[in-house]
């Protein structure tokens, strides 16, 4: 990922960064190593840096939203050369490259906010916990205009932080807005093992007051979610009867029997609406912590759920939402990555996609959780309706009903 960065301060002086990784960027920050064979080192040289880490969030200096704030050009349009790395089958952008590099960013945006100028290494591991939501203003990005990122810290606690950006392109003489993104981060200490403490957020003025208050909303909604998950409780009275009238509508009216479904005219059996994928994680996606890296995660995930919406409605899908990304468990140099994607709700125009990540040892064969990621699109034809049969593959459709309808509140 290339970027043009520029880091805004409060003295209205600019530090230009000109075109530099960004990922080499944030290993100069840690003091990760640029080569496998010697990230060891690396390691122990980073666990050295604990003795810097705070006890308490009242050591530290407050930091304000300047202080994180970044703004970051991908010069597609005045770089041919960096186009190819960006470019689809269909001349528009390839949206998993546009997941990389936001994560990147959202990472950089918060060793802004922590950064201590007294250390030349932070102490601090800074990594992604969730991918809150991404909603998308445009449906088309052109593969041969310029794209500018904007961002800072919009929220803090003790040792999470919400990073805000937004994305715009440069066509026709103007920048026009693409997405806004909202990725919550955690601390951790330098060898990425237990949480640490943070700078706490400075607010100036009532602005920032009310983007600090959306933080605290942002919050208070994950927890609720979290706490009414299908997982923990059972659905709610609307959500049983919905059930059980897609259940009614699958009987066999000729032998009225439990075991005797019929598929419904215009419709899908939902355990024929998935996709499959796996991934040899190699040290080449690895993260300034040597582990693989979130934003390479999303992109798979993003282009197999693309895949399977596509192959679903028949035609070209558009992104309207990614939400709800949650990062349970990192992923290791040499797993191989099982990726299970699921059309799980339809409606009207709209396939909500979920897509489940895990990791399998092979020797254990052991399996375990990493991500779970939630895709809502488009497309430009009324789409089959997307039946469950088993009580399982209920709750996915519920699930799958809930995310819809937070994105198309969210979007209303």
């Amino acid at each position: 990922m290339y970027f043009q960065l520029k880091f805004l301060h409060l003295s209205s002086s600019v530090l230009f960064l000109l075109i530099f990784p960004v990922r080499n960027r944030l290993r100069e920050i840690v003091g990760a190593s640029t080569n496998w064979k010697d990230h060891q080192q690396a390691l122990a040289e980073r666990a050295s840096l604990s003795q810097y880490l705070a006890q308490s969030q009242d050591e530290l200096p407050a930091k304000t939203m300047k202080d994180s704030a970044i703004e970051a050009h991908l010069p597609l349009g005045t770089q041919p050369a960096l186009r190819e790395k960006y470019l689809n089958y269909h001349n528009s952008v390839r949206f998993g490259r546009i997941l990389e590099d936001l994560d990147s960013l959202a990472v950089l945006i918060c060793y802004s906010h922590t950064w201590n100028k007294e250390l030349k290494r932070s102490p601090l591991s800074i990594v992604t916990a969730l991918v809150d939501k991404i909603d998308m203003r445009k449906n088309i990005i052109y593969p041969d205009c310029d794209i500018k990122f904007t961002g800072h810290v919009t929220w803090v606690g003790k040792t999470s932080i919400e990073a805000k950006m937004h994305m715009s392109q440069y066509h026709d003489g103007a920048y026009t807005d693409v997405l806004d993104a909202t990725f919550v981060m955690v601390a951790r200490d330098p060898e990425n093992k237990r949480a640490a403490f943070i700078n706490p957020l400075k607010l100036e003025s009532p602005e920032e007051e009310a983007i600090f208050q959306q933080g605290e909303i942002n919050k208070t909604r994950r927890v609720e979610l979290s706490t009414a998950s299908l997982l923990k409780v059972a659905p709610t009275a609307e959500e049983r009867t919905l059930v059980h009238n897609l259940f009614l509508n699958t009987l066999d009216t000729r032998t009225v029997s439990f075991r005797s479904r019929i598929l419904p005219p215009n419709s899908v059996w939902i355990e024929d609406a998935k996709m499959k994928g796996l991934e040899i994680c190699h040290p080449q996606e690895r993260n300034i912590f040597n582990r693989i890296f979130g934003g390479f995660l999303m992109r798979k995930a993003y282009e197999l759920g693309w895949a399977n919406a596509c192959a679903f409605a028949g035609c070209r899908p558009t992104l309207v939402a990614v939400d709800d990304i949650v990062f349970r468990k990192p992923v290791e140099i040499g797993s191989l990555l099982l990726l299970s994607s699921q059309v799980c709700y339809t409606e009207g125009m709209h396939i909500q996609v979920r897509v489940h990540t895990e990791v399998l040892d092979p020797l254990t064969r052991q399996h375990s959780t990493t991500n779970v990621f939630h895709f809502t699109f488009r497309v430009e034809k009324d789409i089959p309706a997307i039946v469950p049969q088993s009580y399982g593959e209920s709750m996915l459709y519920l699930d799958g009903k809930r995310h819809f309808d937070e994105t198309m509140r969210s979007q209303g």
